[in-house]
């Protein structure tokens, strides 16, 4: 039977980018970073570093949400909940480490915090429990952050605000050009963020820093053309945004999402847990929804916690200087049972990745 040149899983078409990528085995190493934890999931469960050409290394970045919230934010939400505020959030998020303890200590303690799907649900608990003070405890990138705008836009409730550590992925990729030790040859950069963003948010990366840019999909067929155009640059010396994934991204992105974050929010530092403050790289609620920023309607202070473990690595990996397996902790000390540091929590975590999944070739 023909193998179909279009499905997304043809291994006909696998074998064929494979060959193409071992054509453009370089002279020297190569380093391409993403930013995406969708994208660890599928490098690493199918297997895909195995058909690298020698010499090139793909390593995760700052791409898991959950991993990069600092301390203060979680700290904050953990002590809103004891104060009896119900706190609403994603389930990548209860059991983070914090300074003291995790959201699902708190709730095994007593304290009202609930697992939710978006927002949208923490604005329903809201609405059914008026005597109640409901908290939205808001991580994500420019992904998630849409959904958050759509509610603070859409008159929730008085007793409903939000607590915002939602985070930008263009700042924090810059951060990581200039920082010691990264040496980025390359950025496969993340297909969910740029429906949102376009593909042209990378530009300016790219000509100032002379750094290819390409966005990919999360099949593994995706990954392996994103990966190839990406070693064609190198090889061809050239820095350009390219669109792998043009199904989904645009040059421009998604218009309508892009003037819900602007009319809901305004660009803000922020702390990245592992990295430090990374200039403009965060949302902070606007002034005229004030009302519904949970920082200001409650008397909880911005302390800064333990943002890094001791003997942890997980900070390393967050910024392309490590590997899971680097780290004295992984898979010992430290698994998804019992969670040193934020990389094993999230389910787009690179150290739970590789824990899951092992770097098993499944091509």
């Amino acid at each position: 039977m023909k193998a179909d040149q279009f499905a997304l899983r043809d291994p006909l078409r696998g074998q064929a980018l494979a060959r193409a990528l071992q054509r453009l085995a370089p002279e020297r190493p190569v380093r391409i970073v993403h930013v995406c934890g969708t994208h660890e999931i599928t490098i690493s469960e199918h297997g895909l570093r195995h058909v690298l050409p020698e010499g090139v290394s793909v390593l995760e970045g700052p791409g898991c949400p959950v991993c990069v919230t600092s301390t203060v934010d979680l700290d904050r939400a953990v002590r809103l909940a004891e104060q009896g505020v119900a706190v609403c959030t994603f389930g990548d998020m209860m059991r983070v480490p914090g300074s003291r303890k995790t959201l699902d200590e708190a709730r095994a303690l007593g304290a009202p915090v609930h697992t939710v799907l978006s927002a949208a649900d923490a604005v329903g608990l809201a609405r059914k429990n008026p005597a109640q003070d409901v908290v939205f405890f808001a991580v994500g990138f420019e992904t998630t952050a849409p959904g958050t705008a759509a509610v603070l836009l859409d008159d929730p409730p008085g007793n409903f605000s939000v607590l915002c550590s939602h985070k930008l992925i263009p700042p924090a990729v810059q951060k990581l050009v200039n920082m010691p030790g990264t040496g980025l040859d390359g950025l496969l950069a993340p297909g969910h963020v740029s429906t949102v963003i376009g593909a042209g948010a990378y530009a300016g990366l790219a000509g100032e820093h002379c750094i290819p840019v390409v966005v990919g999909g999360f099949e593994p067929l995706d990954v392996l053309y994103a990966l190839l155009l990406l070693l064609r640059q190198v090889a061809d010396g050239r820095a350009q945004v390219e669109n792998a994934y043009p199904r989904a991204v645009s040059w421009e992105g998604n218009r309508q999402a892009q003037n819900l974050l602007a009319t809901a929010f305004r660009v803000s530092d922020a702390k990245w847990r592992g990295i430090g403050e990374i200039p403009c790289s965060g949302l902070a609620v606007r002034a005229e929804l004030s009302r519904f920023d949970a920082a200001l309607k409650y008397d909880v202070p911005a302390v800064e916690g333990q943002e890094v473990v001791p003997g942890c690595r997980c900070a390393d990996v967050l910024v392309a200087r490590a590997v899971p397996s680097d780290c004295p902790l992984f898979g010992g000390e430290c698994t998804p049972l019992t969670p040193v540091g934020p990389c094993m929590v999230g389910a787009e975590g690179a150290c739970a990745v590789w824990h899951r999944h092992g770097e098993r070739p499944a091509l």
